[in-house]
């Protein structure tokens, strides 16, 4: 109350010019200037906006190749190590594990050093973990250079939300679809780029694999000149609009407000908790489905489709047309996902793919095969449109970085069981036919979860009454 008080004393006393406002609204990589300070000094250097969103897109394209590159050789590991088929199924575990477990730490990590000093930690975190991982002697130096590459990969992937909230507050559903898209594409080309690469390089998958430290260590360059801004509130760029993509008149016209919501934001959201709110929990259980989806379709989908008839060759297309899918719906299902006031209507429509695309799997699987590949690629784009929503559901860049650390923990513990499921099932079924019926009943409890998440409603609003 006494900040609010304070605030409108201010406005009282301080005139504000239209050039104070545009600066006050205007996306920017640096603090918020100080009421009456000169936007002079604080507008944002063009450079600078350029090298973030260089960082944003080459940490996204490092996201997932630590796995799927691991995936496309994980038969020469297993015969270069020595692996036995336990510690090799335990090795397809970790990743969910890895981001449960350090997820969590990411906030803590941000309020301490700045988010983007922990991102370029988590880059250099990446680029170490798989340039010795090849090289360390047994499964077990395998395991834990896998495991640091993760842990950059896992407060990396919680801080993604945080940094675009907060740099980009009137942009959150365009940069939340650029990095998505380039977290796709590096997902898939990881997959599809791997094997030939390591044949072109000489045939060594310990090199195939290696190789995907430079592209990590490219990605520590653009953080460097932006780790001094440790230790800034990240709730100061925070908008209390949540339909983010709107034009920013009306943030113009309700500009007199924005420091008494911005200050009231940052005391609630240091009491926040998050734990308490129904949007938070909904938005956890949310993303653990659409994980628990999208970690079967990597590890499986190949199988089901060469157990069908289908050539091992063709097999991996499709598996690489599903991971495609989401190049381009990952940039624009965030864009429409934040101008419509409830985003349940895509996740509806993205449930549905998927129930149809299992239905085919059962049904036809090698005669549809394509179509099935399409749909369910449709259907993993879940992934974005949760990450969208974890910038959507809470008003500052603080109460985004607890949201997305406790959806984003809580989730992947939840996706951890579900493929290890699914092969015990394979196993003593027979057959893909009840894996099949698991992963359509799925999508059910993702779908309501979903709809529940995408209310317009923010934690803050639920977690400190």
């Amino acid at each position: 109350m006494m900040d609010g008080m304070a605030s409108e004393q201010t406005r009282t006393t301080t005139p504000r010019t239209t050039a104070d406002m545009t600066a006050t609204t205007t996306p920017s990589p640096l603090p918020a200037p100080a009421e009456g300070e000169p936007p002079s000094r604080v507008a944002p250097r063009a450079w600078t906006t350029r090298l973030l969103l260089v960082g944003i897109v080459l940490s996204a394209l490092n996201l997932r190749p630590a796995i799927t590159s691991l995936g496309a050789l994980l038969e020469e590991v297993r015969d270069g190590l020595g692996m036995s088929g336990s510690v090799a199924g335990l090795l397809t575990s970790v990743p969910p594990l890895c981001f449960a477990a350090f997820g969590v730490m990411a906030p803590r990590l941000a309020r301490r050093f700045g988010p983007g000093a922990v991102v370029c930690a988590g880059m250099a975190a990446i680029a170490t973990g798989l340039l010795v991982r090849p090289y360390l002697a047994g499964a077990a130096g395998f395991l834990a250079a896998t495991a640091l590459a993760l842990m950059g990969i896992a407060v990396s992937n919680v801080l993604m939300p945080v940094i675009v909230k907060r740099h980009f507050p009137d942009r959150v559903g365009s940069m939340t679809g650029l990095y998505s898209m380039a977290l796709a594409l590096g997902t898939s080309a990881a997959a599809a780029v791997t094997v030939p690469m390591t044949a072109a390089l000489g045939g060594s998958w310990r090199t195939g694999l290696a190789v995907w430290a430079a592209l990590a260590a490219a990605a520590v360059l653009p953080w460097l000149p932006l780790v001094r801004e440790r230790r800034t509130e990240p709730g100061d760029a925070a908008t209390p609009g949540k339909r983010s993509d709107a034009p920013t008149a009306a943030g113009d016209a309700r500009d007199g407000h924005a420091h008494t919501d911005a200050r009231a934001g940052r005391s609630s959201s240091a009491a926040l908790r998050i734990t308490r709110s129904r949007t938070a929990w909904a938005l956890a259980v949310f993303f653990g489905l659409q994980a628990t989806a999208a970690y079967i379709t990597m590890g499986w989908m190949p199988q089901i489709f060469r157990d069908a008839g289908v050539s091992a060759s063709t097999a991996g297309v499709l598996l690489a047309v599903t991971m495609a899918m989401g190049v381009p719906l990952a940039f624009v299902i965030p864009r429409v996902a934040t101008r419509l006031p409830h985003q349940g209507p895509i996740v509806v429509a993205l449930g549905a793919c998927g129930l149809v695309g299992y239905a085919g799997l059962y049904l036809a699987p090698a005669a549809g095969a394509w179509a099935w590949a399409v749909l369910l690629g449709i259907a993993n784009c879940a992934f974005p449109l949760a990450l969208t929503m974890v910038g959507m559901r809470a008003r500052t860049g603080a109460g985004v970085a607890q949201l997305s650390a406790f959806a984003q923990s809580t989730g992947y513990l939840i996706s951890i069981p579900g493929p290890l499921l699914v092969g015990v099932l394979y196993q003593h079924s027979g057959g893909w036919r009840l894996p099949l019926v698991l992963m359509a009943a799925l999508m059910i409890p993702q779908t309501v979860v979903g709809v529940l998440a995408g209310r317009d409603r923010t934690v803050e609003d639920e977690a400190t009454r």
